[in-house]
């Protein structure tokens, strides 16, 4: 029996994505669990996985089409032998509408008898520059020139002057009272409202090459956007010496690469995500979110990451993260990372979440801020260790430092919170052993 493969709902988000390609042609033997095709969400792109078994009878949907419906039939699945029903062979995903056929000419109607014609109101002619074809408005050449310049319907007005003429004290009166300007009323002559014009793009100049947007690329920008524009950030900014941190990480890995096939290898990244989670545990009202009801605030410190992908960024998260080793949030750092890469990411790997960190140290940076990941309250901005001098007991001396900014929403943290949290944190790196603890 024949079986609609449906778009599925890769996330609570997503109405509609887009087809990346079909791994499994038609002709191809389908099993329960095999991958058949690549699905771009509204988040990421994600491996699609058949729940029958069958033969791919017909594909409705081409590879790369943008905008499908969640539950619009993409494919048909039939039992092996099996003839695609006629009714599926047409693809289901809506085509551009096509421009609907002319209605029928009416009949002519008969010519109305005299008498009708003369009871019917005469539609009123179209003004030019405030006169009606056909009729004259008397008015003064300077009452004329000042209602032109002030958009005025000179029809519109009852003239002071002799026999009626309007004149300068008329057009005087009229912009004191307030006459809606002519060019506010439709034109008579129109029979619908012709469609507000777009606005032109800025132009382009010089040679260049357009690419289009992915679905990725537009949520992120949709959301990044709302998030800006809604959400009143603020930021606090602290230095944080390393080289306790650094000692830690070199003497774990370097016990860690004598236990052969179970060595790790730890990064700086590992271990700031490790202490925010600590911190996060310390100052807890830190590790919530907005909502105009109530403030929510985490049981769970989830620690959303950010990560680079060839679309922008997505956010794996690292569940409890307060309650693991130093090994174990490696190991899964990397294992996501890797599969956000790739586009495998489940659902539940990247939504959701209590707090994020974006760390761009690998890449030189000194200093940036973060926007906020809603509905998170905060995002801490991680840049580059770097030697720097420093000032110890009077003393001027050298460390490696790093320049933290914590970008909160002011409706929930504020700024004595906000110092606070940052502030211990900054107390558990330069004090790394609480982080085995």
């Amino acid at each position: 029996m024949a079986t609609n493969i449906l778009m599925p709902a890769l996330s609570p988000t997503m109405t509609e994505g887009t087809l990346a390609r079909w791994l499994k042609k038609e002709g191809d033997t389908v099993k329960a669990g095999d991958v058949i095709a690549e699905i771009e969400t509204d988040k990421a792109t994600m491996e699609v996985e058949a729940v029958d078994e069958g033969v791919m009878g017909k594909l409705l949907v081409a590879d790369g089409t943008a905008g499908v419906k969640v539950n619009e039939p993409i494919a048909v699945l039939v039992e092996p032998g099996e003839a695609v029903p006629a009714a599926a062979a047409a693809p289901a995903v809506p085509q551009p509408a096509a421009a609907p056929a002319p209605a029928p000419a009416p009949a002519p109607a008969p010519a109305p008898a005299p008498v009708a014609a003369a009871a019917a109101p005469a539609a009123p002619a179209a003004k030019v520059d405030g006169q009606a074809a056909g009729e004259r408005v008397f008015a003064s050449p300077l009452a004329r020139r000042m209602a032109k310049q002030a958009g005025i319907d000179l029809a519109a007005l009852k003239g002071s002057g002799p026999g009626g003429r309007i004149v300068k004290a008329d057009i005087d009166a009229a912009q004191q009272r307030g006459v809606a300007p002519a060019a506010a009323a439709a034109p008579m002559a129109a029979p619908a409202a012709a469609p507000a014009a777009k606005a032109p793009a800025p132009a382009i100049a010089g040679p260049h090459t357009l690419v289009p947007h992915s679905t990725v690329r537009k949520v992120i920008a949709r959301r990044l956007t709302e998030a800006k524009a809604t959400i009143p950030h603020f930021y606090v900014s602290m230095d944080v010496e390393l080289d306790a941190l650094l000692k830690l990480r070199g003497e774990l890995n370097a016990k860690s690469a004598k236990e052969g096939p179970a060595a790790f290898k730890l990064s700086v990244n590992d271990l700031i995500i490790k202490a925010a989670a600590l911190t996060l545990r310390r100052v807890p009202r830190v590790n919530a979110s907005w909502t105009d009801e109530a403030l929510v605030l985490y049981d769970d410190v989830d620690i959303s990451v950010a990560v680079s992908i060839p679309d922008g960024l997505i956010t794996p998260i690292v569940r409890k993260a307060d309650q693991k080793g130093l090994a174990a949030i490696s190991n899964e750092m990397k294992d996501l990372a890797a599969r956000a890469k790739s586009g495998k990411l489940k659902p539940e790997e990247f939504q959701g979440g209590g707090f994020s960190i974006s760390n761009m140290g690998m890449y030189g940076v000194s200093n940036f801020s973060a926007i906020i990941n809603p509905p998170q309250a905060a995002i801490l901005a991680v840049a580059a260790g770097q030697q720097r001098p420093v000032v110890k007991d009077g003393a001027l001396g050298i460390a490696t430092v790093m320049t933290c900014t914590l970008s909160v929403d002011h409706r929930v943290v504020d700024g004595a919170l906000g110092a606070e949290w940052l502030a211990e944190f900054k107390r558990i790196v330069e004090d790394p052993l609480s982080l085995m603890l």
